[in-house]
């Protein structure tokens, strides 16, 4: 629902954390959950020195956190269009786990082809659905993919905790 976005973000912010260079994370070096690859595609030189590095994630403002999350995780999975509760749960899937994947999760849920592109149809799906069992039911299949990963024993307590929080949040912004 238009206008969560403000609300979201910051809520998403505190899970992703501050500077992380972990060994078993496959995304490699990020701060506040953007990698060095996702700056890269952007060019965002933060330091201005012509080229995009450690320093340069490292010295990420608020600013560019705020696009970066519009654009490639809340726009990518219609935060706007979707019910307020649901957008964060399936907001912060995205971020977590990516947007294709998360809307995967949505479509199926919803009983629409999953083509990780939440569309009319999908909107359509959604909108016959209570929000809050929308956001049991995906926060549900997003434990039981993560508890998948080959990198479960290392982050599993963090990401249940995680999964937990936003399912709270979600739910109450939900029943307004």
């Amino acid at each position: 629902m238009k206008g969560t976005y403000a609300l979201a973000l910051p809520k998403v912010l505190v899970h992703e954390g501050g500077f992380v260079d972990h060994p078993a994370d496959p995304g490699g070096a990020t701060n506040k959950g953007v990698t060095i690859g996702t700056l890269k595609r952007l060019g965002i030189d933060v330091d201005g020195d012509g080229d995009v590095d450690v320093v340069d994630l490292k010295a990420l403002r608020l600013e560019h956190l705020e696009r970066i999350y519009r654009v490639f995780y809340w726009d990518a999975v219609r935060g706007d269009l979707l019910p307020a509760g649901l957008d964060y749960a399936v907001f912060d899937f995205a971020v977590n786990s990516g947007p294709s994947r998360a809307a995967e999760h949505l479509q199926r849920i919803v009983g629409v082809a999953a083509d990780g592109d939440i569309g009319p149809k999908t909107l359509a799906a959604v909108a016959r659905h209570d929000p809050s069992t929308l956001v049991e039911t995906l926060c549900n299949s997003r434990l039981r993919f993560l508890k998948g990963l080959k990198i479960w024993a290392t982050f599993g307590k963090g990401w249940t905790r995680r999964v937990e929080e936003v399912r709270t949040q979600a739910l109450i912004w939900a029943a307004r």
